[in-house]
């Protein structure tokens, strides 16, 4: 006699894979909510940095002028960026990095820098190739912010201070002595 074997029952169970749709809107809801939270502050953090930077192309602005008022300009100043980005003859070290020299208005970290000085009639000629006549007695610059979004202008003259204010020093910064307007920072 033949015995019947019970037949075997295959119950195939599906497993979920993935996400649902719900789970992804969801996740995406918090994505969107902590960019709206973190965005301001992204936003500031980035001002920040740009006018940290400003105040260091200020630093270096008004030390490169020293240097050259002291080793190639037989006590003058240079009247632009592109001067003190240009090297003494024998050297190939200019008075202020590439970045800041290469152009008398220079963008950098989301502000405009520019720098002038007024040709003084007795200067003489000086190492790095500027003609007599040309370099100044004192100088002023200035970095103001490329987006409206900041309120905060830097600016630096032979004094060798920093000064901040909530609208442009350029036009405004004298060559040597304190503007009418703005703080010196410390």
């Amino acid at each position: 006699m033949l015995q019947s074997l019970p037949r075997a029952i295959h119950v195939s169970i599906r497993k979920a894979q993935g996400f649902a749709l719900i789970d992804l809107i969801f996740v995406c809801g918090i994505m969107g909510l902590l960019c709206s939270i973190a965005l301001p502050r992204l936003l500031l953090a980035k001002q920040s940095a740009g006018a940290a930077s400003a105040i260091g192309s200020m630093r270096a602005i008004s030390s490169g002028q020293l240097t050259y008022a002291l080793t190639c300009g037989s006590g003058f100043y240079a009247p632009n960026l592109t001067t003190l980005g240009t090297a003494p003859a024998g050297s190939h070290e200019p008075f202020i990095s590439g970045d800041l020299g290469r152009a008398d208005t220079v963008t950098k970290s989301s502000y405009v820098i520019q720098m002038s000085a007024a040709g003084y009639g007795g200067s003489p000629s000086t190492c790095n190739g500027l003609g007599p006549g040309l370099a100044g007695q004192g100088f002023s610059a200035s970095a103001d912010p490329a987006d409206s979004g900041n309120l905060r202008f830097f600016g630096t003259n032979a004094n060798a201070l920093i000064y901040e204010h909530t609208s442009t020093l350029f036009s405004i910064m004298p060559e040597v002595g304190f503007p009418p307007a703005g703080h010196a920072l410390h």
